[in-house]
């Protein structure tokens, strides 16, 4: 079994703008979901040509996002993700950092959101058991900052070991299996009072 890919921390603005690409963050989103693939692959799946998916193969290889998979040479070689998934530093001193953190993690947010209501529009396609399975819920709690964190880090860390474990050796993938975008949000809908 190879390596676990490590998360990959985003915190400085130079990096965060290099992903902050649309056709960037669709081969990252691509090399996540399908795996090794060349550019002309990677173009087919997201509508764009092979040089334009080249070069920006090169820069998300420049900014450590991705990595040659071995094998193959120029267009035909194929790149790798080369990380298990992306945490976005969402608080810093530096105003620029700060931008640039808001902006990719609205863009990400966007498409995010996009194929969900690609989903809802096409729900009734599935076979009813993913229909029935797909997780839409809500819930409103009261929680500090420390509460809400720490009930981050208990959610990844259950999830982490297996999406490390399914990206490491795609057999231990359930027969059947589809690529599922759980997204967990947390965040407090008034400001806290004055007197806090």
């Amino acid at each position: 079994m190879s390596e676990p890919l490590p998360l990959r921390r985003l915190s400085d603005a130079e990096t965060l703008r290099a992903l902050a690409h649309p056709v960037r963050i669709a081969l990252a989103e691509a090399l996540y979901v399908h795996g090794p693939l060349t550019a002309t692959e990677a173009g087919e799946r997201i509508g764009e040509t092979p040089t334009t998916c080249s070069f920006h193969l090169r820069q998300l290889a420049r900014y450590g996002f991705v990595e040659e998979a071995g094998g193959g040479k120029g267009r035909a070689r194929p790149w790798k993700i080369s990380s298990i998934g992306l945490s976005i530093v969402a608080t810093h001193e530096d105003p620029e950092t700060q931008v640039a953190s808001r902006v990719l993690t609205r863009m990400l947010r966007e498409r995010q959101l996009a194929r969900f209501r690609q989903w809802e529009e096409t729900r009734a396609d599935y076979p009813k058991e993913w229909q029935e399975g797909a997780l839409s819920d809500e819930y409103l709690l009261y929680m500090t900052a420390e509460e809400m964190a720490a009930l981050g880090r208990e959610l990844l860390a259950m999830l982490l070991p297996r999406v490390q474990e399914q990206r490491a050796d795609p057999s231990k993938r359930p027969a059947g299996a589809l690529p599922v975008e759980l997204l967990f949000l947390g965040y407090p809908i008034e400001p806290p009072a004055a007197d806090r």
